[in-house]
């Protein structure tokens, strides 16, 4: 059955390339964009077969559609279907604004956006993924120059481009694949909503370390691993979880190696979760050795709204969250000696669990509430029907924007 189509002019489609994080990730801007008078459409490959996904949405008002795309790979034949699923959705349903998030959803949904003449096109860049993580060679040397130059052939016909850290909105300008003529702006990340993440009391006993990510290199799961091996020689009571999963991305972590550090007692893996409430809950300090190019790391913004110390990396998207020695420590990337050290430094003196956990939920509170970050994304594109208060106004005014 065909989903009904809404019938007001003020027809808003977000597209996302997973159907989960419509409501996982973007639930509050789903809500909010609904809560401005919009007639909200909904578009992710998969959704209409993701009934828990497509009912909630639907409950909350918004209408569902699907549409086909291969999450990894560069398969000229099925992104070229991806692309045309996407201008014959807009075709049918005329928005009069669009706006897509993560690779593939922008790429194509800006050119398919374009192509359909929709009025308004916008953006949201939540990192920059494997293509960029490392110094690219072989493959993803390739797989670079790719990304590169559809995400300039996409950008350049957007109304506004979103970032989520300021290095990335950099980086584009530098490289050449964002132009002058497009404005952007960087937003706190995606925001958390601290009303579902709320500070849970710390564990008693040694302190307890988590990280959760998606099983790849480049989020420092390696690094994470032999820095846990290191200090269980020393200190075999503490305790270091993983949650996540073997992933297709080719630089996944190989079973081989997860069952491994599983057999010698190094991991504690939690697999995947479908609410990581109750593991960031259950643990101390909150860990993420990343070097991925994280827009702003969602799961570092969970633990911090919970009350939790982070250690991160010094890199884009991660540094931000941590303000070194006050809510955490900031980490070079790849680096093991620095990583043990940092999380030594809690175990030898515990009572920075419970400090710089509460800096974390005010840091939280204060810059990356989900409500905030919307209504200054919704402001940002024009949406009447909200008013911000008087603090995200401000927030309007002081983020970085390029505008020609």
């Amino acid at each position: 059955m065909k989903p009904k189509v809404a019938t007001s002019n003020k027809r808003f489609l977000l597209i996302s390339g997973t159907s989960y994080s419509l409501v996982n990730f973007r639930g509050p801007l789903v809500q909010a964009l609904i809560k401005a008078g919009l007639d909200v459409h909904v578009a992710a490959s998969g959704l209409l077969e993701d009934m828990t996904t497509r009912q909630q949405l639907e409950a909350w008002g918004a209408v569902a559609h699907d549409f086909p795309m291969q999450r990894n790979g560069l398969n000229p034949w099925r992104d070229a279907l991806t692309l045309h699923a996407l201008y014959r959705l807009m075709c049918r349903i005329r928005p009069e604004m669009v706006l897509s998030y993560t690779i593939k959803p922008v790429v194509y949904g800006l050119l398919a956006a374009w192509l359909a003449r929709v009025p308004r096109r916008y953006a949201l860049v939540t990192g920059l993924g494997y293509a960029f993580a490392s110094q690219a060679s072989g493959k993803r040397a390739l797989v670079y120059q790719v990304v590169r130059r559809l995400y300039a052939a996409a950008l350049n016909r957007a109304d506004k481009v979103f970032f989520q850290n300021p290095d990335d909105n950099a980086l584009f300008r530098e490289l050449g694949i964002l132009r002058e003529k497009v404005p952007s702006q960087v937003l706190n990340g995606s925001g958390v909503d601290m009303n579902h993440f709320t500070v849970a009391p710390i564990p008693a006993g040694p302190p307890r370390f988590l990280l959760i990510a998606r099983l790849l290199g480049d989020k420092g799961v390696r690094q994470y691993a032999d820095a846990a091996r290191r200090i269980k020689q020393r200190h075999p009571e503490i305790v270091f979880q993983l949650a996540g999963d073997i992933d297709s991305n080719p630089d996944t972590i190989t079973r081989e190696e997860l069952d491994i550090w599983i057999k010698e007692g190094s991991i504690d893996h939690l697999g995947w979760l479908n609410d990581v409430r109750p593991a960031i809950a259950n643990c101390s300090v909150y860990v993420l050795p990343s070097y991925y190019r994280e827009g702003t790391p969602r799961s570092v913004l969970e633990a911090m709204a919970m009350g939790r110390a982070v250690i991160t990396t010094d890199a884009p998207g991660c540094r931000e969250t941590v303000i070194e020695g006050d809510n955490g420590y900031l980490i070079p990337v790849r680096d093991v000696d620095a990583l043990e050290v940092a999380m030594q430094t809690f175990i030898d003196s515990p009572a920075l669990v419970q400090t710089m956990g509460r800096r974390s939920y005010e840091i939280a509170k204060d810059r990356y509430d989900v409500h905030k970050v919307n209504a200054v994304m919704l402001k940002s594109m024009e949406i009447k029907g909200l008013v911000a208060s008087g603090r995200e106004q401000a927030l309007v005014n002081n983020n970085a924007i390029n505008e020609a």
